[in-house]
């Protein structure tokens, strides 16, 4: 039998060792969390995209009653960005998370749903989609969504 190594390289920064586009970016998902509508889980989420004309589009998760009828704020952000600048490639993504008065130390991970449709949108352009997971204590950065999602399902699984 066989194995296979799968690594996943992150860096982890501090704030204050970011570029100010970096910084920017940042700072557009951690404003997103204020219009999160999150009124059962109280966990806000915020998201900001990077597009490849400089625009920055945000958006933050949506629940519902009927819990698994809400949408993630990845989601939100990337159908958004998509659906406004359709021939815009995405450049990077960050992710930020508000809950009981403060933004988190540690940060959080898009859940596999987001992690596919985000994967979806990186392969649509061909490029890799640089990843900022904001915490209070430390920022992950990742070289694209394919290392999120090792052994991923894209358009080439179905050749």
């Amino acid at each position: 039998m066989k194995e296979k190594l799968i690594t996943t390289q992150i860096q982890i920064a501090t704030y204050e060792e970011l570029t100010a586009e970096e910084k920017k970016l940042i700072d557009a998902a951690k404003n997103a969390t204020k219009n999160s509508y999150a009124p059962y889980s109280k966990f806000n989420v915020g998201a900001a995209i990077l597009l490849d004309n400089g625009e920055i589009i945000t958006g933050n998760n949506q629940e519902n009653a009927a819990y698994p009828s809400g949408l993630c704020a990845e989601r939100v952000t990337m159908f958004y960005a998509n659906s406004r600048y359709p021939n815009n490639a995405p450049k990077a993504l960050a992710i930020a998370s508000y809950a009981n008065n403060n933004f988190l130390a540690d940060p959080i991970t898009p859940c596999g749903a987001c992690r596919q449709s985000l994967l979806e949108t990186e392969v649509r352009f061909k490029n890799n989609i640089k990843v900022y997971l904001y915490g209070t204590k430390h920022i992950y950065i990742i070289e694209s969504i394919k290392a999120l999602l090792p052994l991923s399902f894209d358009n080439s699984s179905l050749t």
